[in-house]
């Protein structure tokens, strides 16, 4: 059974990568994620720490946590630049390149174009085999417009690729208004890879104590729809790698995504819940669902339930959604 694909051009042994998070924070755990089977890691994050408040550039930056139940908040880097730049980061970096097979991806998380070219090139030096750039945006002036938003995540992307040879992915929202059309302008920027998506943190009101919360949002499948969506959409519409993530939990899930055009997916919360054994188990029951339906390889399945055999996606969507509520019954 044939379980390799490619993603950003790095050959991977399965499709399922995990993503940044308490689980690839250190050596010890990286090397028990590799031993139950993930095809490759997305590093924790480095995080922007130096905000320009200026009007112009930014007026709020990031929600600590903002990734897929990626960064606990016990996990948020207590760190100046200066450390972030430290030898000893790079070594580990090296020390994972010397002692772990499986590729590693480095996380950047921030929004302004200039915070992050130096990382990018010591961490390319450092041996990562790609980058991803977790752009998190909180736009609160209503004065902002759409396009100066936008303009914010195509100039970090190409700021970062003039710096770097090495493969660059980007987390990807699904709150813009016309989301294929800004996949598109991140491909167009540099962008050789999009993870479709990011998970905002969840915001609450603590009546107790009469102030705003911001807690860790963990996912389940029920959460794959916007991503099955999406790479159902933009399936063979862009010159890049689609990885799902947000809900990826089960063999089924693995399976769905692919059919919609993923070549990869991201699994985070499920490992968090159920240890880094639940790697082999989904791999395990994969191989037994495509050995009963027969199919021979990951290839075979990518794509074939997309809507690249249509040439109306749109409408074929909004046909769809007719259909259901037309046909539900209470």
């Amino acid at each position: 059974m044939d379980l390799t694909t490619s993603y950003m051009g790095l050959k991977l042994k399965n499709p399922i990568i995990v993503g940044a998070s308490p689980l690839t924070s250190s050596f010890e755990s990286i090397k028990k994620l590799e031993e139950n089977g993930a095809a490759a890691v997305v590093l924790h994050s480095i995080f922007e720490e130096q905000i320009n408040h200026e009007t112009h550039e930014l007026d709020h930056f990031l929600f600590k946590g903002s990734e897929d139940y990626a960064e606990a908040l016990g996990y948020f880097p207590e760190v100046t630049l200066s450390n972030l730049e430290s030898e000893h980061y790079l070594d580990e970096i090296k020390k994972l390149k010397e002692n772990i097979s499986i590729p590693i991806i480095a996380s950047l998380n921030g929004v302004s174009k200039g915070g992050w070219e130096k990382y990018a090139k010591k961490l390319e030096s450092a041996g990562v085999d790609a980058l991803e750039l977790n752009i998190t945006y909180i736009p609160t002036d209503i004065e902002k417009d759409a396009r100066e938003i936008e303009q914010l995540y195509i100039d970090a992307i190409k700021t970062v690729k003039e710096q770097v040879n090495i493969p660059v992915g980007v987390k990807m929202n699904a709150f813009f208004s016309a989301p294929a059309q800004m996949a598109k302008k991140l491909v167009d920027a540099g962008a050789n890879g999009l993870v479709l998506f990011d998970r905002p943190v969840h915001v609450d009101i603590d009546l107790e104590n009469l102030n705003a919360v911001q807690t860790i949002n963990p996912t389940s499948s029920k959460d794959l729809s916007e991503t099955l969506r999406w790479s159902a959409i933009l399936y063979n519409k862009l010159e890049a790698s689609l990885c799902a993530s947000t809900g990826v939990s089960t063999h089924e899930d693995i399976l769905k995504a692919m059919m919609s055009g993923a070549d990869a997916v991201q699994m985070v919360s499920a490992i968090l819940e159920n240890g880094k054994e639940h790697i082999q188990t989904v791999l395990e029951n994969l191989v037994v669902w495509m050995e009963e339906k027969e199919y021979i390889s990951i290839a075979q399945m990518k794509g074939s339930i997309s809507l690249h055999h249509t040439s109306n996606p749109a409408a074929y969507e909004r046909a769809n959604y007719m259909r259901i509520l037309t046909d539900y019954r209470y």
